[in-house]
């Protein structure tokens, strides 16, 4: 069913215009037991876990544009390997020396409706009768009230490191109204990397 959700969700990026998309990350941990990370110049793999290949080449491909913008060297999965067995891509990642994985997987999406009016002062609401609300609210029904309709895209991301086998660095951002799949795969590395910056656990490129 997750695998399945990210499908839907990648779609479904590619048609809303209810707003400019932001990522915000709502909580964050670091691995105490795990070495700080040294990326620069080392192979990072890309991953993102949807069982639609069209939409998981995209996303990888932006995933690992975002990730060589930190120095390190992204790489998308699929690109190595086109297979999805375990053994496969362990010893196709190891042979090729990769240093780590990023890896970014739904945890969920949601509408959230708000409905605001700012004619409450206005003449028309002072009274019920004698030209207060009784004639206008009847004449212009839908005058004076806004909805606005958000969707919200929670996603999961994981940076592990191979050489440890650890995982490093992980926290759950929300999306609201991600418009593009590359657009909204880039602008969650990214806020992904300012968190990890925060933590010391990459350098400030």
């Amino acid at each position: 069913m997750r695998n399945k959700w990210l499908s839907m969700a990648l779609v479904a990026t590619t048609g809303l215009a209810t707003g400019c998309a932001t990522t915000s990350f709502v909580s964050t941990w670091r691995n105490p037991a795990a070495a700080p990370l040294k990326p620069e110049g080392q192979k990072v793999a890309a991953v993102v876990v949807t069982k639609n290949e069209a939409n998981r080449r995209s996303a990888e491909d932006a995933l690992a544009q975002a990730i060589t913008k930190q120095g390190a060297q992204g790489v998308p999965l699929y690109s190595i390997t086109t297979a999805t067995d375990e053994s496969t891509v362990k010893a196709a990642l190891e042979k090729d020396g990769f240093a780590g994985i990023v890896t970014l997987r739904p945890v969920g999406t949601s509408k959230e409706v708000t409905v605001s009016s700012t004619m409450y002062a206005s003449p028309y609401y002072a009274g019920y009768w004698g030209g207060g609300y009784y004639g206008y609210g009847w004449g212009a029904p839908w005058g004076g009230t806004e909805v606005r309709t958000d969707t919200i895209v929670g996603v999961e991301t994981l940076v592990y490191s191979l050489k440890q086998n650890k995982l490093v660095w992980a926290g759950q951002s929300q999306t609201t109204n991600p418009s593009k799949v590359d657009g909204f795969v880039q602008e969650i590395a990214a806020a992904a990397a300012v968190e990890m910056k925060k933590a010391g656990l990459i350098g400030t490129k």
